[in-house]
């Protein structure tokens, strides 16, 4: 058997554009409508029609506003690095929302003001960082929402690699390039855009019937039935 048949065959893996150093195409833009249907629906409404599976976990906060809607632009960076974080920036467009996995490491700082300041002359919708960021008092008074893990003084790396436009998870919550991003005072929320029209619609009649039925005259029964199936006796 010759040498050539003894060695590992050329994989795409060896080649440029390799898992972890790459950037994808650009999603289509979410359709402004279903967007514009987004507006007003608690996400807390949202995840319940969505059986609260999903979620980007409770440390991801807004640092200022919190009314966070776009389409989702994702990046992975290594902890405490931001070289792709500022090409997702350069690529993004008005309406997108940058959301980054950077493994939820609070030791550096991933963007401070300087690159918000970019972000929101582009029109992006906002920033999204799964880890830290600086600059805290700026970002507080920024027109766009930024949601992250923690803050910082230390500042990031620009050292690479990264992947842009890649499927990324936070916490357990997938976020494919094109998905919805919502956000407000409770949290994040990713919509898969296959399930983008219907979740919607589920969440505003979950919102509604919210806003119609007082807690003060909704049922109460349900608490006594179900200890009963648990075998807790009431006194």
């Amino acid at each position: 058997m010759s040498d050539a048949a003894l060695s590992p065959p050329q994989t795409a893996t060896r080649a440029p554009g390799r898992f972890g150093a790459r950037i994808g195409a650009m999603p289509p833009a979410v359709d402004p409508a279903l967007l514009v249907d987004l507006q007003g629906i608690p996400v807390a409404c949202i995840s319940d029609v969505m059986f609260r599976l999903a979620a980007g976990g409770a440390s991801l906060r807004p640092i200022g506003r919190s009314d966070l809607l776009g389409t989702a632009i994702t990046v992975r960076v290594p902890p405490g690095d931001n070289l792709m974080v500022h090409k997702a920036i350069d690529l993004a467009r008005p309406g997108d929302v940058v959301v980054v996995d950077a493994g939820g490491d609070l030791t550096n700082a991933i963007i401070g003001e300087r690159m918000v300041e970019v972000a929101q002359a582009k029109g992006i919708a906002g920033l999204v960082i799964h880890g830290a960021v600086r600059d805290a008092t700026a970002l507080r008074d920024a027109r766009i929402p930024v949601f992250a893990a923690g803050v910082t003084h230390r500042g990031p790396y620009k050292n690479g690699p990264g992947e842009i436009n890649f499927p990324i998870a936070i916490n357990g919550m997938v976020i494919v390039p094109g998905d919805i991003m919502v956000g407000d005072e409770d949290g994040l929320l990713c919509l898969p855009i296959a399930d983008g029209a219907a979740l919607v619609a589920a969440g505003r009649k979950k919102a509604e019937h919210e806003a119609a039925v007082s807690p003060l005259s909704a049922e109460r029964g349900w608490i006594d039935s179900t200890l009963h199936k648990l075998g807790i006796t009431v006194p």
